[in-house]
This record gives structure tokens, sequence and C-alpha cells, in this order.
């Protein structure tokens, strides 16, 4: 560590003690750690904003150590914290490994918990109904199994003896439908008051855990979901650490809308069936679900300021059926037993929700954008705000508490968080903050917009970047193949493909192929797989745990992916040495929610929105090859824009790690051989 400065009257300034407990964390370290002075920087920057109750953004390159440095200070600085993450894996990491750790180096105890989404756990009640289905041989499952009569028992057997229900305890992933099927969304559950098996619920249980700890753990979807739901998804906090902030936009998009698909749709009918004996109202439902999925697929990809006829009118028809539906349910006497109540109430819930969503996906406010998505699966009819900044002003920047008081989201919500957490600090609820008092953005990209696109108040932000502690000049080139045509013409993509060949032969395989869509995955995987001596895999083979792993641990082993591998890759040493990008990642021109925002910016839309979203992916893409001090490789962008273009070069180049840049072919082959042969 530096030396203290000295003081007016000659006396050493006292330690700081974010930097003294950072010191001792990082010294416990296997191998005894090493001072960073970027980590350094952070953790004092974040002690001084949760300190100061002001927010920050810190763009802390790759190596950097950001996840220690958010920790420590919020540890040590007493307020209960959440820390939001966009990768199961870093929650992993936090949860398991980092923050066990910080508990220890520090000799502190600090409490922490995982908190996930109530679908991540399996329901008792539903375990309880598949078991008696199953005994009966009434169950009804066709989702494609060899034998899903046997999937769900084994994982009724699981859910019997687990401790805490979380499916992430299971050795692989259920099938989707035998997961639905001993499972609850949020918007199906009626809440622990309303279950009979409400006093062992599993979900319950983690919110309890959540509620008594000093660091709560969660991914960004369940903390944007908090916002959407007045507080009520979590415990209160006062400082929120959002790692990986770069997808915060996309997110609070998509939990601050409303989706309708055919399967929420199926979902209802389940419901109302265990509770109706009425096979024609239950058909109807599904039947309407199903009509909607075929009419969407007419839409896919479109904006739908006005609906067509056909949309309408199976819209219309779902409204009917669905107050059919609830109507018949209210009309079962739920005194009968706890379980029918259970029953009953779900539905009710799944139902109402459902039909509040209907209302306003026909007549949506002028802030929202109505679309149907254009990504595999099937289609799904959207509602997103078309100003994250405008919903992040009313929901957490400057919330009106009286809004909040009257409570904006409905019995739905209620019922399915089950309400408040408990006393605040001073032993009622409205003693702690409305929203967190800090708000900390953290990620190795930072768009430059990203706290306009969020609305961060400009009095109370600070920005920062930390930089990296990797010597990228000396242990990365990048590449733009300017020899290549232009990716618009006819003879690019044979080129690039050719290109890629030679690239891969002298990297001796080890190779992470990016691309921007899967038809030019799969052209590139199946003309040049065959022919290279290096084994090859693609994306969809396997899960992606899977093809990570095999590509990991055999060194000469290529892989190519899509825009899923373009961040949360960690792959460090001689494995990869070559990591290549098709196309600049710019989004298509006529995706319905980018095209909405782009007409809202006008003439400034290609540099505020277009630009900077290309920037931060493919900075994301680049960051998978340099992941340690030792790592030494290429970053090829085949796409010759990135080298010609004026209007935005420079916009691109400076986002990315500040590499040795250059356009000769035979520099890049030469530096690849040279890896490789140190390699071997």
């Amino acid at each position: 560590m530096t030396a203290p400065d000295p003081t007016t009257d000659g006396a050493a300034a006292p330690p700081d003690p974010v930097v003294s407990a950072l010191a001792a964390v990082t010294g416990s370290l296997a191998g005894g750690g090493e001072e960073r002075p970027g980590q350094v920087t952070m953790a004092q920057a974040v002690a001084k904003a949760i300190a100061d109750e002001r927010h920050l953004v810190v763009q802390a390159g790759t190596g950097t150590g950001k996840s220690l440095a958010y920790l420590v200070p919020a540890v040590l600085s007493g307020k209960r914290t959440v820390v939001a993450t966009a990768t199961k894996a870093l929650q992993d990491q936090l949860a398991e490994v980092d923050l066990p750790f910080l508990a220890t180096a520090l000799n502190r105890k600090v409490r922490f918990a995982v908190l996930k989404g109530r679908s991540n756990y399996a329901c008792l009640q539903r375990v309880d109904e598949v078991t008696e289905q199953l005994a009966q041989g009434s169950l009804e499952l066709d989702d494609g199994a060899d034998d899903p009569q046997a999937e769900l028992a084994q994982l009724v057997e699981w859910a019997e003896t687990s401790s805490v229900g979380d499916k992430a305890e299971l050795e692989r992933d259920p099938s989707v439908a035998a997961w639905s099927a001993v499972s609850v969304g949020p918007r199906e559950c009626p809440g622990a008051a309303n279950c009979a098996r409400g006093e062992d619920c599993f979900a319950e249980a983690a919110r309890s855990r959540a509620a008594s700890a000093d660091v709560v753990v969660v991914n960004t979807h369940l903390w944007g979901l908090n916002l959407a739901a007045d507080g009520m998804v979590l415990p209160p906090h006062e400082v929120a650490i959002l790692d990986e902030a770069h997808t915060t936009e996309e997110v609070i998009s998509s939990v601050c809308g409303i989706e309708i698909t055919a399967g929420r749709f199926a979902a209802v009918a389940r419901n109302i069936a265990a509770i109706v004996s009425d096979p024609a109202l239950v058909a109807q439902l599904d039947s309407v679900g199903r009509g909607l999925g075929d009419d969407l697929e007419d839409h896919r990809g479109e904006r739908l300021d006005t609906l067509d006829d056909a949309v309408m009118l199976t819209l219309s028809l779902a409204q009917a059926h669905l107050a059919s539906a609830m109507a018949a349910v209210r009309k079962v006497p739920g005194e009968s037993s706890a379980d029918v109540a259970t029953r009953k109430a779900r539905a009710l819930t799944a139902a109402s929700a459902l039909a509040e969503d209907l209302t306003q996906m026909l007549d949506p406010s002028a802030d929202l954008v109505r679309f149907v998505n254009d990504d595999p699966g099937p289609p799904r009819m959207r509602l997103a705000p078309l100003a994250v900044a405008d919903t992040l002003d009313r929901l957490l920047w400057n919330p009106d508490p009286a809004e909040r008081d009257e409570g904006t989201n409905g019995p739905a919500f209620e019922g399915a968080f089950g309400g408040g957490f408990g006393d605040g600090p001073g032993g009622e609820d409205d003693e702690w903050p409305p929203t967190p008092s800090t708000v900390i953005l953290t990620s190795a990209t930072i768009p430059a917009t990203l706290p306009q696109v969020l609305g961060m108040p400009e009095g109370s932000t600070e920005v920062l970047d930390v930089g990296s502690p990797f010597d990228y000049a000396h242990q990365a080139l990048l590449y733009c193949a300017t020899s290549l045509p232009d990716v618009r013409e006819d003879g690019y993509p044979e080129a690039m493909r050719m290109e890629l060949d030679r690239l891969i032969r002298a990297a001796g395989g080890r190779t992470l192929a990016l691309f921007t869509s899967h038809r030019a995955m799969i052209a590139a995987h199946d003309e040049l797989a065959p022919g290279l001596p290096f084994p090859v895999l693609r994306q969809g083979q396997h899960s992606k745990a899977v093809l990570v792993r095999r590509f990991s641990e055999d060194e000469p082993t290529c892989l190519f992916a899509t825009m899923g591998y373009w961040q949360g890759i960690d792959v460090p040493g001689p494995t990869l040495s070559l990591v290549t990008i098709d196309r600049l990642p710019f989004a298509r021109p006529d995706d319905p929610l980018l095209d909405a925002r782009r007409e809202r910016a006008g003439s400034s839309a290609f540099k505020t929105i277009d630009v900077p979203r290309a920037a931060t992916l493919l900075a994301q893409g680049t960051g998978r090859l340099i992941r340690s001090i030792n790592d030494r490789g290429v970053v090829v962008v085949f796409d010759r824009r990135l080298a010609t273009a004026r209007s935005y070069r420079w916009d691109l180049i400076t986002a990315l790690p500040p590499m040795r840049r250059t356009k000769d072919r035979n520099e890049v082959i030469n530096y690849l051989r040279e890896i490789r042969d140190g390699a071997t």
C-alpha cells in the first residue's frame, strides 16, 4: 500500500478503513493477492457513495476485482445491501465463494442470503397435487419427453426431501413441462396466507432468510421486478448494487412491461381445471391461447400501433372466456378444505392477472410500445416502456409516496409476493427508505449514455472509470480485415469464412468465433468444421454449460456461437487465443421497440441509440479474450467498417480495451503462430 499522506501538522493521516479492510481481504487470497489500484479506487468511491447517499456508475475493466471492491465497503457500511447480477454464475460466485471468504477474512459476521424468483422453487401444494394425480393415473403431460411421469415422480421425491426446494439443486435441468407442473409463477401464486402449504413454502422460507440478511444476492430481473411491484418482492434495502449493469435497460423494459403468450393461457387453463369440473370451459381458454399464438405468427417482429381484426377478435374472446372462467371459480365453495381453498385462490390469481394484462394490451398508455417478438420460440405479444428513464424516474429516482401507498399493481401482486417484509430498522416498515438511497451500477463495459438512458439524477450521480490491470497493448492485437468485401456485398460471407479458416489454422484451433446471426454461424460451421483438423463445437449442439466446459478443457477445440456467448464466458489461459466477430453488432433496423425509440430520438437516434448499443456489445465480445495477466491473443473483426466508417468508428474503437491495432493479415498470422508454438 502507498504511504499515508502527512497532515498539515506533520502527523500521518489515519488509515482508510475501507482500504485497510480490502488489503486484509486480498492478502488472504491464495498466493497473497496483489494490490490493484483500480480496485482500491473503486472501493473508496463505493464507500463514499454509500456514506453520502449518492449514486455511482463504475466501469471496472476485466481483472479489476470489482466484486470485492463493492462488497467490502457495502459490508463495512452496516447498511442492508442488495446485489443484483445478470448471470447465475456470478450469483453463485458471490453467494458460495466471495461472501463466505469475505466474512472469514474480515473476521466479521456477515449474514447473507440468495433470493430467486418464485418459479425457481418447487411449490409443495403443486407437488401434493401431482402426487395425487400420479397415484390416480390422471396426470397428462406431453412435452416430448420419453417418460414424463417418471420425471415427475423423481421431482416429487426430490421436493419431499429437499430443505430449500431450489431447482439449482437438481443435477440436470428438468423439462419445462415437468417443472411447470411442480412450480408456480409469481402471477399464479395466491400467497402463503392463502395456501394450505404456506407454512412450509420454499419460496417463503427463502424470503424469510433474505429479510434477516445484511446482503441479499438476486438476479437483475428480480431486482427490476421489485421496482415494478412497489417493493414487495425484496426486503427494504438502503443500497442496491447492479453488477453487469449494461443489461439494466433491457431488464427494466422486460419487467416493467407486459407479456402475453399462448403459454399463459395454458397455465390459467391448468389452474382452472384443478378447481372447476368443466372441460368445455378449460378447452375454450386453451383454444383461445393457441389461436392467439397463431395470429401472432403473422406479426413476428412487428410493432402493433393498431391491432388487426383477427388479433382484436381473439383478445376480445379471451376476455370473455376469462370472465366466464373466473365466475365459475368463484362459485366453487372454498370452505370444504384448505386444499380446495388454495386451488381456488391460485386459479383466481392467475386468471385475474391475465385479465388485467389483456385490458392494458387492448388499450395501452402512450408511454408503452406494443409489439411481437422475433426471436426463437413461441410468439410473444409485449408491452414495453418507450423510455426506461421515465419509468425509473417514477419507480426509483423520484417515487411518489402517495402513489406507492395506494398500491399500483393490484391484488395479483399482493397475493403473489405476500406483502411487506416486516419491521424496518426502527421497528416500523415506513422507517425504511421507499427506494435505495444509493444505487451503484458497475460493469466491465458501461455505455457512455447509460446514466442518461436510465434517467439517473445528474446532481447526485458520479461516473468513474477505474481501468483494467491488464496490459492490453502487449497482451492483445486487434485486427480489422479491411481486405474483405463490405459486409453488405454478396461475396462477403464466403470471403469471411476463408479468412476465418486461415486464422483458426494459424492459432492451432483455440478459437471463439462469434456471430451476429444464427444463419451465419450455422453456414460457417457447416462449411469449415469438416475440413479443420480441430474439434469445432457449435451453439445448439449441447447446453451452454456443456459447450463452455468442453471448449475450456480441450485446448485445440473451437466454439462457434451467437449473441448469448458474447458475455459471461470466462476462459483464461491458452485454450482461447483467438476471438473473431463476423459483423459490427448493430441492431436490426426493423426491431420494433428500438424503432419506436428511434422515432422519439429523431435525427440523433443513430448516435444516441444504435452506436452505444453496438459499442457495448463489441466490447463485451472482445472482452472474452484476455481474462488473466498471462493471456495473449488476437481479436478479429471481419467487418471493414470498423476501420473505414468516418462517423462512428472511433466511438466503437474507444469503447474497446487499448489493444494494439493492425490491418496486416501476415502480422496476425505470425502473432498467432508465435502464441500457438509457445503454448505447445
